[in-house]
């Protein structure tokens, strides 16, 4: 069988309004065409095919038995491509809608963003919602994720990010361990102590500190305890094991509580990293993804983890 070109659906469509309509004149107005132009589309619709779909007469038009049994083919084929059509413009533009494929930090998450993800998922009834937590800067693309919230330094250049939060890297220790240690007044003297790391970092056991004069100083640190896991660094910092390099969003409520206190705050922690919410493009963003995104920006602005919004002073 000799292959056909593509379908032109121009041409389909003005088949289809024509077998409805009965007449040029009539399928012309319906789809806001001159006659002439649906005239040429079906006749070019017909060299393709090889068949006469319709007798034309100066008042009537008929189609021919192989122009009804190719109506009764394309048209539900119409009809199915112009729903396509009005459910994704529903998409990009109109109530959010669709399953919605998140990429979500571990830590951060569990604390701060879960609520939001539930208060979010009760006011979009018809978004439902695909949560993975990793620690692992999945690509959004290759794992057919919607978003993704992600910490530190955005390098993918490939990827919008939105930046929705700031954070501050610091060092602090239970009252206890630093009860049996000698005041710790610069970074130099960390090189002496206990440190628990995280190795998530790119170099977990270089830590970079700013001084008052901006002059940096990087120190090399050692310890008992170093870990990808957030929470387990932190249990040991709690049980007096050592010094831990953390973030403000981790701590803030501990330090508050004086369960932990934060070490050379006037050395701050050299970081550019920041909270955001990246996705695989800009252009044509599902209204889904645009109402998951915003959502999370306002939640997370002012941040909750700050004083303010817990009720402190």
């Amino acid at each position: 069988m000799q292959q056909l070109p593509p379908p032109d659906f121009a041409a389909i469509q003005a088949f289809v309004t024509l077998a409805d309509t009965g007449s040029f004149a009539a399928a012309g107005k319906l789809l806001g065409k001159d006659p002439t132009v649906l005239s040429r589309r079906i006749a070019a619709l017909e060299a393709r095919l090889g068949i006469r779909l319709a007798e034309r007469s100066t008042r009537h038009v008929a189609l021919t038995e192989a122009g009804r049994a190719y109506l009764a083919r394309v048209r539900p084929l119409l009809h199915e491509l112009e729903t396509a059509d009005r459910d994704a413009a529903a998409f990009a533009d109109g109530e959010a809608r669709g399953h919605l494929r998140l990429s979500l930090p571990t830590t951060f998450s569990r604390m701060w963003l879960d609520p939001l993800i539930i208060a979010f998922a009760d006011a979009h009834p018809l978004v439902s919602i695909e949560a993975e937590y990793s620690n692992n800067f999945a690509g959004l693309v290759g794992e057919a994720f919607d978003a993704a919230v992600r910490l530190g330094e955005m390098a993918d250049s490939r990827l919008i990010a939105r930046k929705i939060g700031v954070r501050r890297r610091l060092v602090c220790a239970a009252p206890a361990y630093l009860a049996r240690q000698d005041p710790i007044a610069r970074p130099e003297d960390l090189v002496r102590q206990a440190c628990l790391t995280f190795t998530g970092l790119r170099d977990p056991f270089r830590w970079a500190f700013k001084g008052p004069d901006d002059r940096p100083v990087v120190i090399t640190v050692t310890g008992p305890l170093a870990s990808d896991d957030a929470d387990l660094l932190l249990a040991g910092a709690l049980a007096g094991l050592g010094i831990l390099y953390t973030t403000d969003w981790h701590v803030a409520p501990l330090l508050r509580q004086g369960a932990l206190v934060e070490i050379l705050p006037d050395w701050p922690i050299a970081d550019r990293g920041a909270i955001y919410i990246v996705t695989p493009a800009a252009g044509g963003t599902p209204s889904k993804t645009r109402a998951f995104s915003d959502w999370i920006a306002d939640g997370l602005n002012p941040a909750p983890w700050l004083e303010d919004r817990l009720g402190g002073g």
